[in-house]
């Protein structure tokens, strides 16, 4: 209890800060920084080196109230295949801005629900991006799925151009937690999809699951986790649920009174993180879990870990281009997002010009902290040589904020002439920590809980 109330004085339960899936963060993005920026970045990639590419999709059949990424609802396909045209219009847009000969080491497709395309969908929008940007010798194809919402002929269609890895949406297999969250899911059908993608030949499987649920209780989120056990996934994220109704209105559908206090959340995740850890899993990161061999396991183990848009990740491409509404585009000199509405979006593409609506361009000591946070978030350490090696002298601008950290996380950290070090023990406060490197953290926005 002692060690709790330490964490709790630095911010455990109270402190709202960034992910970090990115630095600067998406919130300080600059609409001075749009179509211009993003047409140059693009032509200027180098093409002796893939590229990832995420492709978002950002319907969905229905709404579930937990959910807080940029999506909408349709109860028809029309839309979709009208977006689907868009988003080659803007596949060809960005064929003729890239130089001759890059190649897609990655492709992921997120949303809202990529599932929703029938199969016909599918296999129109793989091979527009394929055409665009065609994909390197030996390449990955991941797809967000949702169970309720995909048969055997969409997964078949999906293995047919290439996908070899799925995440698949869980949350909480409890039908009560189910119903608070505007998600129901049973059992059953998970299983059924999953028995589906492996027949298909899929062999690298992630679930998603969220703590920190309105009714969620130790029995319940344990039951849940041994369910998902027996599905045998190789790769597990476990998020702590973001209440963010002031960003995603949705959420007032949610019944507050039913969350689990700070205390529950915490031992929520504790405890499901300890049954992953005893089931095998080793711990990737702040909230991801892995089999030992598993690729992410073994980009840990290596020191190859990366931190993207997508959570942790084995790529090791310096270049993600985002595709479709909201989608946000990591390129050498900086960040772009794509306008976030799906009208504007559409009406920006259809005028013949790229969607860059907001974007931030990379100073040398955005390099360098971005660099420093992604140690942090991915190994809980920052190494001095490194960030010299990669930065130069200019990596000593660091050190006054290393020592402020120092000070203020006391034991929980070491600071020696090598670095800084986060130990185990403080690890529940990794985004807490890197907040305090953060030269751009925004006043007036309140991010999700750290914990």
């Amino acid at each position: 209890m002692e060690h709790l109330d330490t964490l709790r004085a630095l911010g455990l339960f109270d402190a709202r800060v960034p992910r970090y899936t990115s630095y600067p963060t998406a919130p300080v993005f600059s609409p001075a920084v749009g179509t211009a920026f993003q047409a140059e970045a693009l032509a200027a990639l180098d093409p002796a080196e893939p590229v990832s590419v995420y492709l978002h999709i950002p319907f969905c059949e229905r709404l579930c109230w937990f959910c807080a990424c940029r999506t909408q609802g349709t109860t028809t396909l029309s839309p979709v295949e009208s977006y689907i045209g868009t988003l080659e219009a803007e596949l060809r847009l960005v064929a003729q801005t890239i130089p001759a000969g890059l190649r897609m080491g990655r492709l992921h497709w997120g949303g809202g629900t990529p599932t929703i395309l029938p199969p016909h969908l599918i296999h129109r929008l793989a091979r527009a991006v394929k055409a665009a940007i065609p994909p390197a010798e030996a390449w990955e194809f991941s797809v967000e799925i949702d169970p309720t919402m995909v048969d055997r002929a969409k997964i078949d269609a999906l293995a047919a151009e290439g996908m070899n890895r799925a995440s698949i949406g869980i949350q909480d297999f409890d039908p009560e937690v189910q119903a608070a969250i505007g998600r129901e899911q049973p059992y059953d059908i998970t299983r059924a999809c999953v028995d589906d993608l492996r027949g298909a030949g899929i062999t690298s499987l992630n679930c998603d699951l969220v703590y920190g649920l309105p009714h969620q209780t130790e029995t319940r989120i344990a039951d849940t986790v041994a369910k998902v056990l027996t599905l045998n996934p190789e790769r597990i994220a476990l998020f702590g649920y973001a209440h963010v109704p002031w960003v995603a209105k949705r959420q007032k559908l949610i019944d507050e009174n039913a969350l689990p206090d700070d205390m529950a959340r915490h031992r929520l995740s504790e405890l499901a993180a300890a049954q992953f850890r005893a089931a095998g899993f080793e711990t990737i990161g702040i909230d991801h879990f892995a089999r030992a061999g598993d690729e992410l396991a073994l980009a840990k183990d290596e020191g190859r870990l990366r931190r993207n848009f997508q959570g942790y990740t084995a790529d090791s491409c310096a270049t993600l281009i985002g595709l479709g509404a909201s989608s946000i585009s990591r390129l050498p000199q900086g960040y772009v997002q794509n306008a976030a509405a799906t009208a504007a979006y559409i009406q920006r593409i259809e005028a013949g010009q790229l969607a860059g609506a907001r974007g931030h361009v990379m100073t040398g000591d955005d390099l360098l902290r971005a660099d420093a946070i992604e140690m942090l978030m991915c190994e809980f350490m920052i190494d001095r040589d490194a960030l010299h090696a990669r930065h130069g002298p200019t990596a000593a601008a660091l050190d006054a904020d290393l020592a402020q950290i120092a000070a203020r996380f006391g034991d929980l950290v070491t600071l020696d002439a090598g670095g800084l070090r986060l130990h185990p023990a403080g690890r529940a406060l990794t985004r807490i920590v890197a907040s305090a490197l953060d030269a751009h953290m925004p006043d007036g926005v309140r991010f999700s809980r750290a914990s």
